[in-house]
């Protein structure tokens, strides 16, 4: 099946990312993606606070 990404493929994956970013600055990668879910998750559960609604 098209889209599934299976442990071989997730492990080619990480191998990439520590080859180009490093061991050290993997942290405050994770630390990012993880805040900009939370942030997202946090802007869809708002629902319609900040939106424009048409007249």
């Amino acid at each position: 099946m098209m889209g599934k990404i299976g442990p071989w493929e997730l492990a080619a994956i990480l191998v990439i990312v520590l080859l180009i970013f490093g061991a050290k600055r993997l942290p405050e990668i994770g630390r990012a993606v993880g805040q900009t879910i939370r942030e997202l998750k946090k802007s869809t559960q708002a629902g319609d606070g900040g939106e424009d609604k048409p007249a």
